[in-house]
């Protein structure tokens, strides 16, 4: 689906609340819209980094809050079998995870995030839907929060160097998962 009618990802919730159906969370999939897959935060870590977000990216490309993509493009078809999965992730205690550091994307930047439970939950739906992933949910995970994109690299460095300056890795509350 693209950006521009995608709604921004809903507030948090926790992952013991029951994952709802992929096309009543998006409040725009229709039979051929793609699924995205993403990580919620804690509502202190969300407006945080949704605030970074606004900040640094682009007014006119900005279309989402801040987010952790799981999966980029799930095929509709999966939307029963994920929406079970994601149930049952959301039983279990909700995945510890950090901010690393900061990642440089060339012309954009982003903070990297380390969660081995989430990956966990994230290979589990990979190996599940394998046949169907596009190559770029194929690739290795890099798990991470864009807080710009879309800019000049040299802009995208400043901002580098700004977030570098005192950066201490901190934990990063992850309350839910979305579809």
């Amino acid at each position: 689906m693209s950006r521009s009618h995608r709604k921004p990802i809903e507030p948090a919730r926790r992952l013991s609340e029951t994952i709802p159906d992929a096309r009543a969370s998006s409040g725009s999939h229709t039979a051929s819209a793609p699924i995205i897959v993403s990580a919620l935060f804690g509502a202190s870590d969300h407006a945080r980094l949704t605030a970074l977000r606004t900040e640094h990216y682009p007014a006119e490309r900005n279309r989402l809050d801040a987010h952790l993509t799981l999966f980029h493009h799930l095929p509709p078809s999966v939307a029963p079998e994920l929406r079970a999965r994601l149930g049952e992730a959301a039983r279990a205690r909700p995945p510890e995870a950090m901010i690393t550091g900061i990642m440089d994307l060339g012309r954009g930047t982003a903070y990297a995030v380390s969660s081995p439970p989430l990956e966990d939950i994230r290979d589990a739906l990979a190996d599940a839907f394998d046949p169907l992933l596009i190559p770029q949910d194929r690739a290795p995970w890099r798990p991470h929060v864009t807080i710009q994109n879309k800019v000049e690299p040299m802009a995208a460095r400043a901002l580098q160097r700004s977030l570098s300056a005192g950066f201490k890795p901190r934990p990063l509350t992850i309350s839910g998962l979305a579809a």
